[in-house]
């Protein structure tokens, strides 16, 4: 049985421009600096622009890592990503839209998922809204510095 796709969707504001918000984003080896994630290692790089690179992520709080592909980079603009392992969910698809918006950038972090295990849909949901807020924020943050 097949259970009812889950979604996620975060939108914050930063003053950086999109090429440097981008950069940020695009670099998984920067994402501890600005994100819950405490330890990065590349599994397996990816092509000449980091598409198809398989990163492990250590989280705070949590006792197995991640592993995630880059599944699309488009410069400024889109950085997309799959979950490989690591939580109890499938399907995993999530993106980084970046929108010039005033001065600054429109990130818009968003996902969507299947839950493994019938009925916990909602709290993979609501844990992760929580999660993709703080990396989104995060991103945001460090990019204006």
């Amino acid at each position: 049985m097949y259970h009812m796709v889950q979604t996620v969707d975060v939108t914050v504001h930063s003053a950086a421009d999109p090429a440097r918000v981008y950069r940020f984003a695009a670099d998984s080896s920067t994402w501890p600096t600005w994100s819950p994630v405490l330890r990065y290692e590349r599994e397996k790089p990816g092509d000449a622009h980091g598409v198809g690179e398989v990163r492990v992520f250590h989280n705070r709080g949590r006792r197995n890592p991640t592993r995630e592909e880059v599944v699309e980079l488009t410069p400024n603009r889109r950085v997309g990503y799959v979950l490989l392992s690591g939580l109890a969910i499938r399907d995993y698809r999530a993106f980084i839209d970046l929108e010039p918006e005033g001065e600054g950038t429109r990130i818009r972090w968003h996902s969507s998922f299947h839950p493994k295990v019938p009925g916990t849909g909602w709290l993979y949901r609501r844990v992760l809204q929580l999660v993709i807020t703080q990396y989104a924020k995060g991103l945001a943050a460090h990019a204006e510095n």
